[in-house]
């Protein structure tokens, strides 16, 4: 597993998913966390040498 995702796209997914939830104060660190997950899990799903 080389490919990470950017810190550019975990901040992007980070503020979507803060925005979708009502943009709640002093969870940014959650929304982080949670848009790093799901990018990992699609690059993963998406990379053909992971088997």
């Amino acid at each position: 597993m080389g490919v990470l995702p950017s810190q550019k796209q975990i901040e992007c997914r980070a503020y979507r998913l803060w925005e979708q939830a009502g943009m709640p104060k002093g969870r940014d660190q959650e929304f982080y966390l949670e848009a790093e997950r799901q990018l990992k899990k699609e690059l993963l799903r998406d990379d053909p040498s992971v088997e």
